[in-house]
C-alpha cells in the first residue's frame, strides 16, 4: 500500500521544463530570475518590496536584522511555532520571551501578549524590540491587535507568514485582514520549503513596504556588500562590504521553480480549501466528533496544515503509531519551543497553559494539493478504524 505523507510538494511538467531551461542558461545564481521572482511576489501580495533568500529561517533572520534587532533587543514569540521564529532572535543576540497561544487555534493570545508587554521594563522598551506573531497552519494571526500593542509599547511587528500566503480573515473593525500585505507588520516572511504553498526546493522571502528594511535585507543577504557605482561610472566593478552580512542568496534555479509555483498558488489554495471542507464535513460526524476537535476556521484560511486535536491526550500518540502502521504519515505541530533543551536551559520549569493544552492533543493529518480524494478517504477510514477499535 502506497505511503500517504502528511505533506509534500506539487511538481508538474511545466516546473520541470522551466528548470531544464534554467539549467542551460548563463546564470545558475545571481542572475535575472531573482529580480523577476521578487517582482512577481510584489505584484501578487501587493507589497512594495520583496527580498528573496535561501530559506524561511534566513528570511526571519534578515527581517529581524533589518528591523534593527541586536544584542540588547527582546523578541516576543508565540510558543507554538517552529523553533526558527525564536532562533532568529538569538542569531541577533537578543533575548526571547515566549508568549502563550489560544488553546483551540494555536494563534498568539492577545491577553498573554498584553501580560508579556506589561512585564517589560521602561528601559527595555527604549531598545529595538519586536513581536513576531505567527500566522499559524494557514490562519492569519490577530495582526491588527498585535500592531496596536506593538505601537503602544515601542515594539516592531514582524509576521512569520511561512504558513499563510494567500490567507485572509474578516475583522469587524478592520474589514479584511490579510497575511503578507505589509499593512500591519513592518515585514512578513515566507518559506519556500517543499511542504509550503510555494516550493522552491528551499528558499524564503522578506515582504515589506519599508524601503530601508528592503535595502538593508538586500545587502545583508549577500555578505553586507554594496555596489555604489553604476555601469556609467569610472569603476563599475567596485564594491565594498559595509556591514557583516551572510550568504543567504537564492539561486536562479530556485527562483525559476518559485516563479512557476507562484503562478499556481491560487489553484493550490483552492485545492487545499476543498480538501479541508471534506475533512470538516466528515470529522464533525460520529465516531470522530466524540474524540476529536476540528480546527475552528472557515473562510480565508490557507490550510497549510489540517490539525485535529484529540480530546484525550493518550489517543494522539496511539493514533500517530496506528496510522503509520497503515502507511499514513502524520506530524505534530508543534512541541512548544520552550520545551526544547536549548530553551529549557533558560526557562527552567516554564510553561504556558494555552500552548500546553494545544500541544497535548494536536496531530496534523495529510494535507497537500495533490492529495487525491480516494487517499483522503483512506485517511478518514483508517482513523475511524482506530477510534472504533478502542
Amino acid at each position: 500500500m502506497d505511503v500517504i505523507p502528511y505533506s509534500r510538494q506539487s511538481i508538474n511538467e511545466e516546473d520541470i521544463s522551466l528548470l531544464s531551461k534554467a539549467m542551460s542558461s548563463d546564470f545558475l545564481t545571481q542572475g535575472p530570475k531573482i529580480a523577476e521572482f521578487e517582482h512577481a511576489l510584489e505584484e501578487y501580495f501587493g507589497v512594495k518590496h520583496a527580498v528573496v533568500c535561501s530559506s524561511g529561517t534566513a528570511a526571519l533572520h534578515l527581517a529581524y536584522a533589518a528591523a534593527g534587532m541586536n544584542s540588547e533587543s527582546l523578541g516576543i514569540v508565540p510558543a507554538i511555532t517552529f523553533a526558527a521564529t525564536a532562533n532568529a532572535v538569538r542569531y541577533q543576540g537578543g533575548e526571547v520571551q515566549f508568549c502563550d497561544v489560544e488553546p483551540d487555534t494555536g494563534l498568539i493570545s492577545i491577553e498573554s501578549l498584553q501580560e508579556c508587554l506589561a512585564r517589560v521594563s521602561e528601559k527595555q522598551k527604549e531598545k529595538n524590540n519586536l513581536i513576531a506573531p505567527v500566522s499559524f497552519a494557514g490562519a492569519v494571526a490577530p495582526l491588527a491587535q498585535c500592531q496596536k500593542l506593538a505601537s503602544e509599547n515601542n515594539f516592531i511587528l514582524v509576521e512569520d507568514a511561512s504558513h499563510s500566503p494567500g490567507a485572509s480573515t474578516p475583522d469587524e473593525q478592520e474589514g479584511t485582514i490579510s497575511s503578507c500585505s505589509g499593512i500591519h507588520a513592518l515585514a512578513s516572511t515566507l518559506s519556500f520549503h517543499p511542504v509550503k504553498h510555494i516550493c522552491a526546493g528551499e528558499g524564503g522571502a522578506v515582504l515589506t513596504n519599508d524601503l530601508h528594511v528592503a535595502q538593508k535585507a538586500l545587502r545583508l543577504r549577500s555578505h553586507g556588500i554594496n555596489r555604489p557605482f553604476t555601469e556609467t561610472d569610472d569603476m563599475p566593478w567596485y564594491y565594498e562590504q559595509e556591514s557583516l552580512g551572510w550568504n543567504y542568496r537564492l539561486t536562479d534555479l530556485q527562483a525559476t521553480l518559485g516563479l512557476s509555483q507562484l503562478s499556481r498558488l491560487d489553484d493550490f489554495l483552492a485545492k487545499r480549501r476543498k480538501l479541508a471542507r471534506r475533512y470538516d464535513q466528515r470529522l464533525r460526524e460520529s465516531p470522530f466528533q466524540e474524540h476529536i476537535n476540528c480546527p475552528p476556521f472557515e473562510r480565508g484560511h490557507a490550510w497549510h496544515l489540517y490539525i485535529i486535536r484529540f480530546k484525550e491526550e493518550s489517543l494522539r500518540n496511539l493514533a500517530y503509531k496506528y496510522l503509520k502502521s497503515k502507511n499514513i504519515l502524520t506530524q505534530v505541530h508543534y512541541i512548544p519551543v520552550y520545551k526544547h533543551p536549548y530553551y529549557q536551559k533558560q526557562n527552567q520549569g516554564f510553561q504556558l497553559p494555552g500552548a500546553e493544552k494545544f500541544f497535548q492533543g494536536c496531530l496534523s493529518i495529510p494535507m497537500y494539493p495533490d492529495l487525491k480524494e480516494k487517499e483522503q478517504d483512506r485517511v478518514l477510514e483508517t482513523l475511524e478504524q482506530f477510534l472504533l477499535k478502542g
